[in-house]
């Protein structure tokens, strides 16, 4: 019997049973063919030698991976006017990405590019070395020599790099991002490059006052979506590109996880006109006697304490502060930043305790949640302070005596009055963790035995938080509910108004809007006092998250939303006291406010996220969480002079620890009059990130349908607008000519348009998608990528490498991340698609009894239990590397962002559950489903969009002077 060829079956075997055991012998390297230097090396030695199981149908193409980054982000760095002899050398900037080079990704199994070289993939392109300082002006206004023109273009050849000008050459001065022309129609689309960093800043030498690597902005806090400015209002209109800031002040739950230089000595340099702060892009004069603001040339004084250690009571090294060293700094607030003494960190939860709430568990968990999450609670400062109430069709406060006290336990208080909810009792409602820990405890022992044999399904949350509100607003703080019910009684009473037969209808908008204005204005009220408000919502029944969703929205909250959940399941327990836990346990900010200033001709114009706008440049926050991320707009309203323009976040909050704060960051970017620059310095996702927060806005203003059609307005106006500007009105061919730094932007707009929030269809309940719709608006870059465009693995054929940390970092190893297209999936497969929000683990409906065996411990896959689910643990190479990945893909830290989420994982069989098969592939974005197209249709449906008007020919003249009408 003839040997197989390798990929197929032997025959008589279904599927794939190709699972012959090869012995590897642990002290030889074993490098594929097509092994780039980051996935070749040593398999992990085990005792005997490990074995490999090839769960595939063929061996895995190791030059077909797609999932690799370059990091780093060229800063503005260059000679400053130091004392004599400490003047370092200006110093040439980082190369930015290359796409289709084959680097290592931190974290991550796989090769680039798909075995292409670099020109044949397109890319940035790296700058030259910074030029020579001397005799050259280092703020050359608007950067024109700069200019790229179409005559500079390789349009032809397929990533190209253009030359650099003649006259950029001979004056020697730095290159901006070129724009790299690809065919969105004959060219692969590398999932990778959602990952990778944004086109790189190229600052001139000496635009920062030190050689700091840290002088301009990371993009993990800031980001624009031009990393080049136009110098006028009338070039950013012609580009028909956003020109706004995604924001995101923390990428981390607690301050150790990313700590950034804090200035203690409450020594605070800002100019006295514009108030920014001193920062690496201001100027020294006058020997060092004053300084010139970056942002409105204004000079000031610089402060006499300025290079004084009060602490040591000696000199201080000026060039070692933190403020002109980094582009993110705390400043330890002084007494005139406060209005009023520090507040403490206040928690007021607001139990619902009706017949919804106990049945299914909710009461119970979220009671012992907190029990078990005391020591998690900030309270460095002792002043923590937590309050209980609990509603159902009354309100029952809990009066909880100090420890010390005689009378050591805990009362409770009825209150039926809903109209006019009134507080029995001034004292002992809201009441100091340190002083009353033990009684807290025991309180909440307890809280599930009062109510566990209810009956009353009443739930008059609105007068709740009215009273809630009352009773923390003197001092201010955090209103966090936790209810299974909709609200029924009293003030802010909603109805049952789901209609599945208006959902996919233009009426289904209605279903979106506040159902009552009770939670606007009573949002707008908290926000004034100090309040913040963080909904968790339980219900298997309608609940109306549009109208509670509008709490968090102006309160700077957030609505954690849990559709179906029971305690019963132990799944969804552990995923909400996981979640629960680490919300307890941030360190969020109190009574905050954001401002953003910017270099003179620049005006913050529009802002997105969830806060109350005070006033026309000014957010106000009464509690700032860790987890969200916002959009702020900006205009240009008077030509930019300047060769850099900076734009500076200010966040003035208070500290969990009870200390007077104030985060800035600053961004520097340079200017340039070609509209070339813009596109090739545009940052793909920043923009999705902006239009996702428009969409939203359109959608609660004016429908879906409104919000997809302008998504798919703006797409096909970029494309119009790069094919006339800078592609000379060529198709290039017949193809779909676009940035090389943008080509990913047309899938995430499909994925935008197809994500469950957006998306046309009827199966979808006014919850989940009011729900999708907060969190299209809320959460941080590169998670809202992600839940826009999910990231799916492929994990019978993976690397060697992957779900094993690695040797350098002990970071755990990523397969490649492949395209959501059921192409993609091979019926023998094994398969993890990922959002961020929701894990699903396909199994193909030939997966081999083997595999299924490995993973899930069934012995046939028919056998396996579909929907929610927890990988059992397994003593096998293969089970734990598969967990290792799952639980990896959640790490929201490597991300660079601070979440309390943790997926679902829900198990998926090709063969198996209609309706589960269907949600799962429903994350395919490329793929037509339902009533939306595939990637394929959807860039055809561009190109003939953007062929239109040029189709449009004018009437023939003959040279004889005869006119040919149609």
């Amino acid at each position: 019997m003839s040997n197989p060829q390798p990929g197929y079956p032997p025959n008589g075997q279904s599927g794939h049973e190709q699972y012959q055991q090869e012995q590897y012998d642990p002290n030889q390297q074993e490098v594929p063919e097509n092994a780039s230097p980051a996935q070749s090396g040593p398999p992990a030695p085990t005792a005997g030698g490990r074995r490999k199981r090839n769960y595939a149908g063929q061996a895995y193409d190791f030059g077909g991976g797609a999932n690799s980054a370059l990091g780093g982000q060229q800063q503005g760095g260059g000679a400053y006017p130091g004392p004599p002899g400490m003047q370092p050398q200006p110093q040439p900037g980082y190369p930015g990405p290359i796409y289709g080079s084959n680097p290592a990704s931190p974290g991550m199994g796989g090769a680039s590019g798909y075995g292409q070289p670099p020109a044949a993939v397109g890319g940035y392109q790296p700058p030259d070395p910074a030029y020579p300082t001397r005799g050259v002006p280092s703020m050359q206004p608007g950067m024109a020599g700069v200019t790229q023109g179409m005559s500079n273009l390789a349009m032809g050849g397929q990533g190209q790099s253009a030359p650099l000008p003649m006259q950029s050459q001979l004056q020697g001065r730095p290159t901006m991002n070129q724009l790299i022309p690809t065919d969105l129609l004959n060219q692969h689309l590398d999932v990778s490059e959602l990952s990778r960093p944004p086109p790189q800043i190229n600052l001139p030498p000496n635009s920062s006052v030190t050689p700091s690597p840290d002088a301009n902005c990371s993009p993990k806090y800031v980001r624009s979506t031009l990393n080049a400015v136009p110098t006028t209002h009338s070039l950013l209109k012609k580009s028909k590109l956003p020109f706004a800031l995604v924001i995101q002040p923390y990428s981390s739950l607690h301050d150790h996880e990313d700590p950034v230089p804090v200035v203690p000595d409450q020594v605070i340099a800002r100019c006295r006109r514009c108030r920014s702060y001193i920062n690496p892009f201001a100027t020294f004069l006058d020997q060092g006697h004053r300084w010139r603001c970056n942002m409105c040339n204004l000079t000031n004084e610089v402060p006499q304490a300025f290079d004084w250690d009060a602490a040591a009571q000696k000199q201080l090294d000026r060039w070692s502060r933190p403020e002109i060293n980094h582009s993110v700094v705390e400043f330890v607030a002084p007494q005139e930043y406060m209005v009023r003494p520090p507040q403490p960190l206040v928690y007021l939860f607001l139990f619902d305790v009706s017949y919804n709430s106990v049945t299914n568990g909710l009461l119970a968990t979220g009671a012992r949640c907190i029990l078990e999450s005391l020591d998690r609670i900030p309270n460095a400062d002792r002043r923590t302070r937590l309050g209980f109430m609990a509603v159902d069709s009354s309100l029952h406060y809990f009066s909880i005596p100090r420890d010390d006290s005689e009378n050591g336990e805990p009362s409770m208080m009825v209150v039926s009055d809903l109209d006019e909810p009134f507080l029995p009792t001034p004292v002992d409602l809201l009441v100091t963790l340190t002083e009353c820990r033990e009684n807290i405890e025991n309180f909440l022992g307890k809280l599930q035995e009062m109510f566990q044999n209810t009956q009353n399904a009443g739930s008059c949350m609105g007068s709740a938080l009215r009273a809630g509100h009352k009773l923390i607003s003197p001092v201010g703080g955090k209103l966090t509910v936790l209810t299974a019910s909709l609200p029924n009684l009293g003030q802010g009473k909603l109805e049952m108004r789901e209609d599945k037969k208006i959902l996919g209808t233009s009426k289904e908008s209605s279903l979106l809007q506040t159902a009552n204005s009770f939670y606007k204005s009573f949002a707008v009220e908290c926000s004034k006092n100090q309040v913040s408000i963080d909904m968790f919502l339980f219900s298997s029944q309608y609940q109306d998250v549009a109208s509670l969703s509008n709490l968090p929205r102006y309160t700077g909250g957030q609505t954690y939303f849990y559709p179906g959940w029971n305690a019963a399941r132990s799944e969804d327990a552990i995923k909400f006291a996981r979640e629960f836990s680490d919300y307890l346990s941030a360190e969020i900010g109190l009574e905050a406010v954001l401002r953003v200033r910017a270099t003179t001709g620049l005006r913050m114009s529009t802002f997105y996220g969830n806060f109350f706008n005070r006033s026309s440049d000014l957010c106000a926050f009464p509690a700032f969480p860790r987890d969200q991320g916002y959009v702020v707009e900006v205009a240009i309203d008077e030509s930019l002079t300047k060769g850099v323009v900076c734009l500076q976040s200010a966040v003035l909050h208070t500290t969990c620890n009870g200390e007077r704060r104030i985060r800035v960051m600053t961004l520097a970017l340079p200017t340039t009059q070609s509209l070339a620059d813009l596109y090739a310095s545009a940052d793909q996702a920043a923009i999705a990130t902006v239009f996702s927060h428009k969409a939203v806005e359109r959608a609660l203003g004016s429908g879906l349908e409104p919000a997809r059609d302008a998504l798919r307005a703006k797409l096909i106006e970029l494309l119009q607008t790069y094919r006339k500007e800078l592609a000379g009105g060529n198709m290039g061919g017949g193809g779909l000519q676009f940035p090389t730094n943008l080509r990913c932007l047309p899938v995430l707009f499909l994925g935008l348009i197809k994500n469950i929030g957006l998306r046309q269809s009827a199966q979808i309940p006014s919850d989940m998608r009011s729900a999708a719709l907060c969190q299209l608006s809320t959460l941080p870059l590169p998670l809202l990528i992600q839940f826009i465009y999910p990231r799916m693995y492929s994990l019978h054929d993976m690397p060697d490498s992957a779900g094993l940390p690695d040797e350098e970092n002990g970071d755990i190893a990523l397969p490649p991340v492949i395209n959501l297209s059921s192409q993609r999936l091979v019926p023998y497969g094994l398969y993890l698609i990922d959002d961020g929000q929701t894990q699903f683990l396909w199994v193909g409906r030939e997966a081999v009894p083997q595999l299924v065996e490995d993973v899930f411990e069934v012995p046939d896959r028919t056998q396996l239990k579909v929907g929610k689910t927890t990988l059992p643990v397994l003593d096998n190479d293969f089970n734990e590397r598969v967990r290792a990945i799952v639980e990896k893909s959640r790490d929201h830290r490597s991300k660079g962002v601070g979440s309390i989420v943790v997926p679902s994982l829900y198990v998926v069989r090709e063969d198996g559950e209609p309706g589960m098969r269907l949600w799962a592939q429903s994350m395919l974005v490329e793929d037509r489903a339902d009533q939306g197209v595939s990637l394929a249709q959807w860039l055809g449906t561009m190109r003939e969009k953007v062929s239109a008007p040029y189709l449009k020919l004018p009437p023939l003249s003959l040279t004889i002077g005869i006119s040919i009408d149609e």
